[in-house]
């Protein structure tokens, strides 16, 4: 790719701007649903700071942030309601925000780095996500990263596409330079 890829950990200070206006994109609008009020999403992003069970994290491209990234464990997420988890089981969000950063092939780096960085805890073995059924791209690329589709379930916010990251195969994968 020919960029530097780094994450930093959110704040609400340095923030909260930038991702208020991300969230009014038109390509991230239908998938996030946060397009409200500044001082409504400065409470949503507070409210999701102080949460632990996640961590959030602004991604740079030499330094230029351009994308947004939820981790989580599922143990402590509505999402274990909907599969037998494995208490050490992490999932992940993400989005673009400028849409100068669009359809350029990077999601797909920044997508495996993160994942990496999740396996990095020795007892995760598997990496989730639920991207929105309807997000066709979002689902290739993180098949292309190596989620596998296991089935569409219905959260209470959308109708998602639960996907499985096993880290062997993952790894391996990255080791060899065949992650596609």
């Amino acid at each position: 790719m020919g960029k530097r890829i780094s994450f930093r950990p959110v704040t609400l200070e340095r923030d909260l701007e930038r991702l208020h206006q991300w969230m009014h994109e038109p390509h991230v609008i239908p998938y996030w649903n946060l397009n409200i009020p500044f001082a409504k999403y400065r409470e949503h992003l507070r409210k999701f700071l102080a949460d632990p069970h996640q961590t959030l994290y602004i991604g740079s491209l030499d330094g230029t942030p351009m994308s947004y990234w939820e981790t989580y464990w599922v143990k402590d997420d509505i999402l274990a309601q909907y599969y037998d988890f494995h208490p050490d089981d992490q999932g992940v969000h993400l989005l673009i925000g400028p849409p100068a950063f669009l359809g350029k092939g990077y999601a797909s780096p920044l997508l495996r780095t993160i994942t990496r960085r999740l396996f990095h805890h020795n007892r995760t073995e598997k990496v989730v996500a639920e991207p929105d059924i309807r997000n066709e791209k979002m689902i290739h690329i993180f098949k292309k990263c190596g989620f596998e589709f296991q089935k569409a379930i219905d959260l209470p916010d959308k109708r998602a596409a639960l996907m499985y990251c096993y880290r062997e195969p993952f790894l391996r994968s990255w080791n060899h330079g065949n992650a596609k």
